[in-house]
């Protein structure tokens, strides 16, 4: 299976725009969605759990996830022991140093704050492809940490 990146985002128009996004680059693809916490598990326990499936290559994590929240998400990503080495990028409106802090405190490997030009978030979609479906390297199998 191809290299793909899960976004979970509520917000039906912000969905549309980051799929126009990536639609802007080769892998146009490589990109699945989940609109809540409760679905973006469902589907990372069912691709942990078979045999033939593949997690995603990372994740990109809206902050404000309606009445949920993006951090209890990250909490309990960081908690399974199949899913805490997956790369997780918070895409979020929030610029706040507080929501920043909270996120790599919880164990983001990134936060982007989505700009407010198609132009701009076509660019940031583009880098983040690049590095994730193309340059980065993931480990093959979850272990103790160093």
């Amino acid at each position: 299976m191809a290299p793909y990146i899960l976004l979970v985002e509520d917000s039906a128009a912000a969905c549309e725009l980051i799929e126009q996004a990536f639609g802007q680059h080769e892998r146009a693809g490589a990109l699945r969605t989940a609109s809540d916490v409760a679905s973006a598990l469902a589907f990372l326990n069912h691709q942990a759990d078979s045999r033939d499936a593949d997690l995603p290559a990372a994740v990109l994590l809206d902050l404000k996830l309606g009445g949920e929240h993006g951090l209890q998400f990250l909490r309990q990503l960081r908690q399974d022991t199949r899913l805490n080495r997956l790369p997780v990028v918070v895409l979020t409106t929030s610029d706040d140093p507080r929501d920043i802090e909270a996120c790599y405190r919880c164990g983001a490997n990134g936060y982007a704050v989505k700009p407010d030009r198609f132009d701009d978030l076509a660019a940031l979609v583009g880098d983040l492809c690049r590095y994730w479906l193309h340059w980065n390297r993931t480990a093959s199998s979850a272990g103790k940490l160093c």
